[in-house]
């Protein structure tokens, strides 16, 4: 049990730095996304990451997952500074790693909202590396209980899901401010192209995390959103290749994680450990 292992001076400097992280990353994205005040990232930088801006980005409704988000933060925050779970072995080895990701998830609203769109990639991806990095840690060791299971996996994969997609939409929003076509491929083709890499992702994420449902859920959130982007907006933002190309990723992951499970199921394992 994680209460009978000692207590470290580490202990409370990561318990202390998760709850900061979790606050900047709450009050950040309140200030710098327009929520209440500000302006929303959506019109910044030109309108570079608005949902018509590109072949791959998200239709509106499809960031009302930050809010799960960020109230997975602060629940995430409070349940690891209880006691009890304070020397959790998984605390310690992810904590540290949460924070950074919590951190930089407030840094990337910073790059945008002062229209620095390459160095908003660049942060994104290190976000991305973050979170790959707790999914490893997640997925090879058990959570101790559903609440568990809830508060710190599944908020955690639900981030990681969202951020894959996250990626290449920030990556084609840079790409498109900065006028620029790589190889001259044309949008519709540079969507297929990225989509079919989250499809790929979303595949290697489901065997090497066992079906992990919850960040297949979070993918398919946002390539569903893209395609409903793709086939309702006005003729300059409409994308049939890209649409189809979306849907066909989202079914690829949810085909891969049904498949993943499979050993799991047959051997009778609890499912609430396996978000």
């Amino acid at each position: 049990m994680s209460g009978s292992i000692e207590s470290s001076p580490h202990d409370g400097a990561r318990v202390l730095v998760v709850i900061l992280s979790a606050v900047v990353a709450v009050v950040g994205s309140i200030i710098g996304s327009g929520a209440l005040v500000g302006t929303p990232i959506s019109q910044v930088a030109d309108g570079a990451l608005a949902t018509d801006a590109t072949a791959v980005a998200p239709g509106g409704p499809a960031f009302s997952i930050w809010t799960l988000i960020y109230l997975g933060f602060l629940a995430l925050a409070i349940w690891q500074a209880l006691p009890a779970h304070r020397t959790d072995p998984r605390q310690r080895r992810a904590g540290w790693w949460l924070a950074a990701a919590m951190i930089l998830n407030a840094a990337w609203i910073a790059c945008v909202q002062f229209e620095q769109l390459s160095l908003s990639v660049l942060t994104i991806l290190a976000l991305l590396a973050m979170l790959v990095v707790v999914f490893d840690i997640l997925t090879n060791t058990k959570p101790s209980s559903r609440v568990e299971a809830i508060v710190v996996d599944a908020t955690a994969f639900v981030y990681l899901g969202w951020v894959c997609v996250a990626v290449v939409a920030n990556i084609a929003a840079a790409l498109a401010a900065a006028e620029i076509d790589p190889f001259a491929l044309g949008a519709d083709t540079w969507a297929v192209l990225v989509l079919t890499v989250v499809a790929v992702v979303a595949v290697v994420l489901a065997v090497a995390g066992h079906g992990r449902f919850t960040v297949t859920a979070a993918i398919v959130w946002g390539l569903v959103w893209i395609a409903v982007a793709r086939t309702t907006g006005d003729d300059g933002s409409t994308s049939q290749p890209a649409a189809i190309a979306a849907l066909a990723a989202a079914a690829l992951a949810i085909v891969a994680t049904a498949i993943a499970r499979l050993p799991r199921a047959r051997s009778g394992e609890p499912t609430v450990t396996n978000p």
